[in-house]
């Protein structure tokens, strides 16, 4: 292993390879971990375990012995309380694993499904002159926004989709929020963006450029007045879309290459 030494720390501590593999793994899974509880509840329960975790190691270096064997107890349940905890964050988790583009060099992922349900159920709401708020999630989490609405946690489809959406629905007003493939959530309340170009936008309108402006996640917006489909991303905004142009953007923004690759802004084709 000597051979493989590329320089000594501090003069004293060797420096591999693999020593580099090692700390970019570990750096790269801690950023993928505070990338998916960033705006969620779990992000508060880290800061209060990571205390806890401060409090074990300083009563043992203090040798309070009572404080320290309290918490040594405590570390025998700390794995199942972890898991109870953030068995959401888990679950997101190992789905964003799954759709990495590394994998994808062995199995192509499949978004076409929820794609063309939700193409499909925004043309059928605009055609009935039903409005819509429709967010779709990609990196950044949306946990606050969804904690805000109603717990679904549903197979996404147009007939659900137009179902939630009729005004004599109880779940029509605001937004719903879809993950991956489950519908997760509706009554959605989103931030509404303070400064627009056009001041005669409706307040749906402003609620998804209110959350492309905060998150990265793709907003579909169907207007009752104007019987229009538009989408927001990135602080942009298209109106007017027919079935297949907003199925070309929807394929294009949810893609992997779009995911890893940042939050584009959108430009109107007009």
């Amino acid at each position: 292993m000597d051979d493989l030494i590329l320089f000594r720390l501090f003069g004293f501590l060797p420096v591999n390879v693999i020593s580099l593999l090692d700390i970019l793994v570990v750096t790269l899974v801690i950023y993928r971990l505070l990338l998916l509880i960033r705006g969620m509840r779990a992000a508060q329960m880290l800061v209060g375990l990571f205390l806890l975790a401060t409090v074990a190691l300083a009563a043992r270096w203090l040798e309070m012995s009572a404080l320290a064997y309290l918490l040594e107890q405590v570390q025998s349940i700390l794995l199942i309380l972890l898991v109870i905890l953030f068995q959401p964050e888990l679950r997101r988790m190992l789905v964003v694993i799954g759709q990495s583009p590394i994998l994808n060099w062995f199995y192509k992922a499949e978004p076409s499904r929820v794609i063309d349900e939700v193409v499909n159920g925004a043309v059928q709401l605009a055609d009935r002159g039903y409005g819509a708020l429709i967010v779709i999630s990609r990196e950044a989490g949306l946990g606050s926004i969804i904690e805000s609405g109603v717990p679904l946690n549903a197979s996404v489809s147009a007939d659900l989709l137009t179902t939630i959406f009729t005004p004599r629905s109880p779940l029509h007003d605001q937004a719903v929020v879809i993950q991956g493939e489950a519908l997760v959530a509706a009554r959605c309340t989103l931030p509404l963006a303070e400064e627009v170009e056009d001041q005669r936008l409706g307040t749906r309108h402003r609620a998804a450029l209110g959350v492309s402006q905060e998150t990265d996640a793709v907003t579909i917006v169907v207007s009752e007045e104007t019987q229009t489909v538009s989408i927001t991303v990135g602080g942009g905004l298209v109106r007017g879309l027919d079935a297949r142009e907003l199925k070309q953007r929807l394929s294009e923004l949810l893609s992997p290459r779009e995911a890893v690759g940042g939050r584009p802004v959108l430009a109107d084709d007009d």
